[in-house]
C-alpha cells in the first residue's frame, strides 16, 4: 500500500476510481493506516470501526469494477462528527449521558447522502460535548490537539474533524458550525471549511442552538468542498428549511473574479488581531486585488454583538440540558452545565432580545451586500492556543466567544462564510481567511475561495507527517 495515497484530495481520488488507477479499499486502508499511526497524538477520532469501513470500500470497489459507479464519491474516505446520527454506530456527542447500548438505526440526511453516493465512513470524529464550545475536550474522549503542534488546540466544536483532514485520516470530513464551529477549526487547523446559508444542508434531529446551528463541509481544498456541498445540499424530508437546489458547485468554480466588489475589514472597528495574523489577512485582501476584484477597507459598522449571541447560544445550551437531570450534570463538562444553568435564569423577554438584534443585523448586513459582493476577515484573531483551555492564557473573559468575533456574528445571520489558509505564523501555525456573502450566495464564496487559493496555494503539510507515527492503539475506540 503506498500511504501516500492518504494526501490525495478527495477529487483526485474520485479521478483515479474513475480510470481505475486506485481502489476505494486502497483509498480506505490508507485512511485507517494514517489513525492507527496519528490519532494516539491529535485524539481526532471517537470511534473507529475497520471491518464496517473495509466492507463499504469492497462494495465500492465492486461498483467501480461493474461500471455502476454511484456518483462522485463513490469509495471516497470521509470522517463524520459526532453529533451526526450514524446507522449502526452511537452517536454519543462526547457525553456520557448518553448510552451506546442502544439502537442505531437511522442516519441524519447529511450521513444519508453520503451513503446514497457511496462514500466509505472512515468513523466518528470528536466534539465537545454537545458541541458546546469552541475547543475539542469532553468527559468522554479526552482532549482533541492541534496536527501543526500537538500542545495547542485544533479549535471545536468540529475540532476532531479538523484534526482528522491535514494528517490524511480522510478526505472529507463533516462538521457543524453554530457559533463557528467549523470555521474556527479550519482556522486554527489549516483546512478549508465551509458554514452554507443557513437550511442550504438539511440537518435533522434540529439543533437545539436552532438557527445558529449549520452542518457542512472540511476539506483539504474548496473544490473537495464544493464536490461534498452537491451532496449535502440534496433535499431530505425531515429539512424542508429552503427550496431543493441544482448548483453544481464544482461547475460554479470555473470563471474569474474580476469586478467583484470586495470589503476588506481588518478588526470590525473593535477587534484586537494579533499583528502577524493582521499582516497576512492584509496580504490575501492584495491577492484579491491582482486578481482583478475592487477591494475597500469598510467594516461592516455594526456594534460588537457578542452578548445577544451569548442569549441565544448558552440558551441553546440550557434548552440542550433540559432533560438531564442533577446527578447526569455531574458527568458532564462543567463549563457546559454553568453556562447551561446560568442561561436557564435569563427572563424571557432578555431572550427575545437578543433575537431582535439577531434580525437587526441580519438585516444590516442585507443592506451591506447591496454595496458589496464580499466580505474579508481575519477567520480569527488570534493563533491557536495552549490545547484543554476554553481560553486563552491569562485571557480577560471566561467563555469562548470573546475570541471568535468574526464567526459568530455570520450565525446569527445565517449567511454562507468559509475559511481558507492564508499563511502561517512564526511558529508554523496556520492562519486563516474569512469570506462572507450575501444568504444563498454560497456559490460565489466558493469561487472566490478557490481563485484565491488557486493564486495562493498553501503548499506545507504538518511536520509530523514527516516523523516517526505511532502504532499504538490503546486510546482508539473500536465498535465491531
Amino acid at each position: 500500500m503506498d500511504t501516500d495515497v492518504a494526501d490525495l484530495t478527495a477529487t483526485e481520488m474520485a479521478a483515479m476510481f474513475r480510470h481505475r488507477l486506485l481502489s476505494p479499499v486502497e483509498a480506505a486502508r490508507a485512511a485507517l493506516d494514517r489513525i492507527r499511526r496519528y490519532n494516539p497524538a491529535v485524539n481526532a477520532f471517537c470511534l473507529v470501526d475497520e471491518a464496517t469501513t473495509l466492507e463499504a470500500a469492497r462494495a465500492a470497489e465492486e461498483r467501480h469494477l461493474r461500471g455502476r459507479s454511484l456518483g462522485e464519491l463513490d469509495g471516497v474516505p470521509v470522517a463524520i462528527k459526532d453529533v451526526f446520527l450514524t446507522r449502526e454506530w452511537p452517536t454519543l456527542k462526547g457525553s456520557r449521558t448518553i448510552t451506546p447500548d442502544q439502537p442505531w438505526r437511522v442516519d441524519a440526511p447529511a450521513v444519508a447522502a453520503l451513503r446514497r453516493h457511496g462514500a466509505v465512513p472512515v468513523g466518528k470524529t470528536t466534539t465537545p460535548e454537545f458541541g458546546w464550545k469552541g475547543v475539542t475536550d469532553n468527559p468522554v474522549d479526552g482532549i482533541t490537539r492541534n496536527p501543526w503542534d500537538i500542545s495547542r488546540t485544533a479549535g471545536g466544536s468540529s475540532g476532531g474533524s479538523a484534526a482528522a483532514i491535514p494528517l490524511g485520516m480522510g478526505a472529507l470530513a463533516l462538521g457543524t458550525d453554530a457559533g463557528g464551529s467549523i470555521r474556527i477549526p479550519s482556522g486554527f487547523s489549516g483546512l478549508f471549511g465551509h458554514k452554507p446559508t443557513h437550511g442550504r444542508v438539511p440537518m435533522w434531529p434540529g439543533s437545539p442552538f436552532g438557527v445558529l446551528a449549520h452542518p457542512g463541509p472540511m476539506t483539504k481544498t474548496v473544490e473537495d468542498a464544493a464536490l461534498l456541498m452537491n451532496v449535502l445540499t440534496e433535499p431530505d424530508i425531515r429539512d424542508p428549511s429552503l427550496p431543493p437546489d441544482r448548483t453544481d458547485y464544482v461547475r460554479a468554480l470555473g470563471g474569474h473574479i474580476a469586478g467583484l466588489r470586495i470589503a476588506f475589514s481588518a478588526d470590525f472597528g473593535f477587534v484586537k488581531v494579533d499583528p502577524e495574523i493582521a499582516a497576512a489577512v492584509a496580504e490575501a485582501a492584495r491577492v484579491f486585488e491582482s486578481l482583478g476584484a475592487a477591494v475597500d477597507s469598510v467594516d461592516p459598522g455594526f456594534p460588537n454583538p457578542e452578548e445577544a449571541f451569548e442569549r441565544l447560544f448558552f440558551g441553546g445550551a440550557a434548552n440542550a440540558l433540559r432533560a438531564i437531570d442533577v446527578d447526569q450534570r455531574r458527568l458532564m463538562d462543567p463549563g457546559l452545565v454553568e453556562s447551561a444553568e446560568d442561561a436557564a435564569e435569563m427572563p424571557l423577554l432578555d431572550y427575545l432580545a437578543a433575537q431582535n438584534i439577531r434580525k437587526e443585523l441580519l438585516e444590516q448586513m442585507s443592506r451591506f451586500h447591496d454595496r458589496f459582493d464580499l466580505l474579508l476577515t481575519p477567520t480569527l484573531p488570534i493563533a491557536a492556543f495552549e490545547a484543554g483551555l476554553e481560553v486563552p492564557p491569562g485571557w480577560p473573559k471566561r467563555r469562548w466567544p470573546s475570541w471568535t468575533p468574526f464567526t459568530f456574528p455570520f450565525n446569527m445571520t445565517g449567511q454562507p462564510a468559509s475559511s481558507v489558509p492564508c499563511g502561517f505564523t512564526s511558529e508554523g501555525l496556520p492562519i486563516g481567511l474569512q469570506l462572507v456573502g450575501a444568504r444563498h450566495h454560497d456559490a460565489l464564496v466558493l469561487r472566490a475561495a478557490h481563485a484565491f487559493e488557486q493564486a495562493r496555494p498553501i503548499r506545507r503539510r504538518p511536520p509530523m507527517l514527516d516523523t516517526p507515527g505511532t502504532d499504538d492503539d490503546d486510546r482508539e475506540t473500536i465498535y465491531a
